[in-house]
């Protein structure tokens, strides 16, 4: 029997991966969709503004696994013979299609012609498309010194900018002195000057996914890629388990001592932000990978790779789907036009369950419901690639 050709030799899912983002979809479900906004257990909200959360760690995973993914499938396409030209082609049309799908859920659901007018431009698939886009393209045609060259400069540059650059009219304030006002940063100033009334309607003044934070989330993309390389390397599987346990425990060190100067904040994803956050996906992914090809302990799997199989069916299908039963879908409920969100969760869960607990249960619902939705499509196998 003739042996595959690398045109025709399937490259085997790594399960630490699928699992890895699986957990992370599940995880912004959970926090996207409470019972209630004023009643949430501390871990499930995100930080005031300095420090982080759980709930902090879950965007920054995203563009992490998109960077592990990257660099995972780009040497696959290479290994089939395709070109720089070709690869290039194919980042740019992705990177298109995830920020096409952040700005179409911004217009969701199409009316008042005010949510065109007054779109939000930036967003996490916006962010996520940007950084993925950068990142890719970089790495395809530097080395592994200029990757991490590029990211160190990306790093300090903005721990530089965001800290000593003096803030437009803030009458000679530097950002250092003002990064405990969210409106007062440069980030804010930048988000302003060039997005105007483009900005997240929750803050109107700054936006968390603005211009000038994307640089150093592009950094974040960028260490996913070493990551993928270190994990796609030929070597035993132990010594890359310790090489991600030790690395990662590395950046989380580097991170919250760089968080005495600069602090960890996601809105601003603050350089030590970056590495802290990276670090922990390193030790996060050693960790599940450990559980499942080392004990092998993989009962517990299936249900969780449901969810990262189809991430943006997931990330966009639950967005319109809350943004419809919590604003936009009305009913009567004792008299006043009441989201159909609100009116489930008061007759459902509030009147016997305490209100963080009712608020729980109705996330873990939305979970579960979405988990269906996708374990049918798993199951008739439509995966949704970009």
């Amino acid at each position: 029997m003739s042996e595959p050709t690398p045109a025709t030799t399937k490259r085997p899912r790594l399960l630490a991966l699928d699992v890895f983002r699986g957990l992370t979809v599940a995880g912004m479900l959970l926090v996207n969709d409470p019972g209630t906004w004023s009643a949430i257990y501390p871990p499930l909200e995100h930080a005031e503004w300095n420090g982080w959360t759980p709930t902090d760690v879950i965007f920054p995973f995203f563009l992490f696994i998109a960077g592990v993914t990257t660099h995972l499938s780009l040497t696959a396409r290479r290994a089939e013979g395709a070109g720089d030209s070709a690869l290039a082609k194919q980042i740019i049309r992705r990177g298109a299609f995830i920020v096409g799908f952040g700005l179409l859920m911004a217009v969701f659901p199409f009316f008042p012609v005010e949510r065109f007018i007054h779109i939000r431009i930036p967003g996490v698939l916006q962010r996520i498309g940007v950084c993925y886009t950068i990142a890719a393209l970089i790495s395809l045609r530097t080395t592994l010194k200029q990757q991490v060259a590029i990211i160190a400069s990306l790093l300090l540059g903005y721990w530089f900018v965001i800290t000593l650059v003096p803030v437009p009219g803030a009458m000679g304030g530097i950002g250092a002195t003002l990064n405990m006002a969210p409106a007062r940063t440069l980030a804010a100033w930048t988000d302003r000057f060039l997005l105007g009334g483009h900005l997240w309607i929750n803050s109107v003044t700054w936006d968390p996914e603005g211009p000038l934070s994307t640089i150093p989330a592009i950094g974040t993309a960028m260490l996913g890629i070493l990551a993928g390389r270190w994990i796609g390397e030929k070597r035993p599987l132990d010594e890359r388990l310790n090489g991600l346990f030790a690395g990662g425990a590395l950046g989380m060190m580097v991170g919250l001592m760089w968080n005495w100067s600069f602090p960890i904040n996601k809105s601003l994803w603050t350089s030590s932000y970056v590495i802290f956050t990276a670090g922990m996906a390193c030790v996060s992914i050693a960790t599940i990978s450990w559980i499942i090809d080392v004990k092998r302990v993989t009962w517990w799997t299936r249900p969780v790779v449901i969810y990262g199989i189809n991430p943006i069916i997931a990330f966009v299908g639950s967005g319109m789907m809350a943004r419809m039963i919590y604003t936009v879908w009305k009913v009567d409920f004792h008299g006043i036009p009441t989201p159909v969100q609100s009116v489930v969760y008061e007759t459902v869960f509030r009147p016997w369950l305490a209100p963080r607990n009712a608020s729980l249960a109705f996330a873990l619902c939305f979970v579960l419901f979405w988990y269906l939705i996708l374990w049918a499509l798993a199951r008739k196998n439509i995966i949704f690639k970009v």
